[in-house]
């Protein structure tokens, strides 16, 4: 039978086979799926991980910098630092 031969009847014969889920289709459905879930479960781990630890380390950060005191300048250090920045006889 030539390809220029099918008739309406026997093109929709052989789609309507096709379109009919069969129990090869069921399994590579189930494997592919699995395969699917197993790759979206490592990257969401993987993602997790990742925010995880950039939020401790800002969290370590801010507490270091939010805990260590101010230093305490000496009024004679400010009084320098202005006098120079406005230079003599102000």
């Amino acid at each position: 039978m030539n390809k220029h031969d099918w008739t309406d009847a026997d093109l929709d014969a052989l789609f309507t086979q096709v379109r009919e889920p069969g129990g090869d289709a069921d399994g590579a459905a189930d494997r592919v799926l699995a395969a699917h879930r197993a790759r979206q479960g490592h990257a969401r781990h993987v993602r997790a991980g990742w925010v995880s630890a950039l939020l401790a380390s800002a969290a370590v950060l801010t507490g270091v910098a939010v805990l260590k005191p101010a230093p305490v300048l000496p009024s004679s250090a400010a009084y320098a630092a202005y006098e120079s920045a406005v230079g003599d006889g102000w």
